[in-house]
């Protein structure tokens, strides 16, 4: 992941085939839908 981050200028980030952040690395792992997306929470419903 660190590699990835270091080498991309923009990040596009999927959820369940729908996009929902673009952004440079550092927004991306600010992104609190992001967190949510892949660390649980407001989603957790879909994933079910």
């Amino acid at each position: 992941m660190d590699m990835i981050m270091d080498l991309s200028d923009e990040v596009l980030v999927l959820f369940h085939g729908e996009l929902i952040a673009r952004g440079t690395p550092g927004e991306i792992v600010e992104n609190e839908t992001v967190q949510s997306a892949y660390l649980g929470g407001m989603y957790d419903e879909q994933l079910t």
